[in-house]
């Protein structure tokens, strides 16, 4: 149980600091990304832990008509979109639903990830956070922008996660580091004390703007 995302983000960067002290370490440069908006928030404390430099990985779900909150698919920063193969929509079928989630992207990457905040990953280790991992879709989106931006080792990192999207992670990325993966889970905010909605001013404040 986690007090809030200030608290989460102090403990995951315990695990994170151990993994990049491990061959092929050396990671002190490593670029810690949050994704909008309460991941921003964990990975703050993640990169003030470490000493590493924060940036944005923006990416949106896209949610199944009529049950927005379910997410069939999700958009990465650079447009690309990946479906939810056990939610049984062909890629084409996400893509025609994905108009809302490219306006988020588009829109968040405009107000986070220009000029000095666009991340140069190639040839470093990106570690990518978020406050808790569901379906795990936004940061599978994630994972592969950063592939395609040269990104040399990709690590997911999050307070929470439920253990078939871990292993789901783990095919994509490099390493997945998780705090708590509980048998029994039904949402991100039921292994939170406080887990209020995120707004932009709190990811600007994150990330000092």
């Amino acid at each position: 149980m986690f007090s809030d995302r200030v608290d989460a983000g102090e403990q995951l960067s315990r695990p994170v600091r151990a993994l990049l002290a491990e061959p092929p370490g050396g990671d002190d440069a490593a670029l810690i990304l949050g994704i909008p908006r309460g991941g921003v928030v964990v990975a703050a404390q993640v990169a003030r832990a470490l000493g590493c430099q924060l940036a944005v990985a923006v990416a949106a779900k896209v949610g199944a008509p009529g049950y927005a909150e379910y997410a069939v698919g999700a958009v990465a920063a650079d447009g690309e979109v990946v479906a939810n193969p056990a939610a049984g929509y062909s890629l084409g079928e996400v893509e025609a639903l994905a108009g809302p989630a490219r306006a988020k992207v588009q829109r968040e990457v405009a107000r986070w990830s220009s000029g000095s905040l666009a991340p140069a990953v190639a040839g470093k280790t990106a570690v990518l956070v978020d406050d808790g991992l569901a379906t795990g879709l936004t940061a599978l989106a994630a994972v592969g922008w950063l592939r395609r931006a040269g990104a040399a080792r990709i690590v997911v990192a999050a307070p929470v996660a439920p253990p078939d999207t871990v292993r789901m992670l783990q095919d994509v990325a490099d390493d997945v580091v998780i705090v708590e993966v509980p048998e029994h889970f039904a949402a991100v905010g039921q292994f939170y004390r406080r887990f209020g909605q995120t707004d932009d001013a709190e990811v600007d404040a994150a990330l000092g703007l």
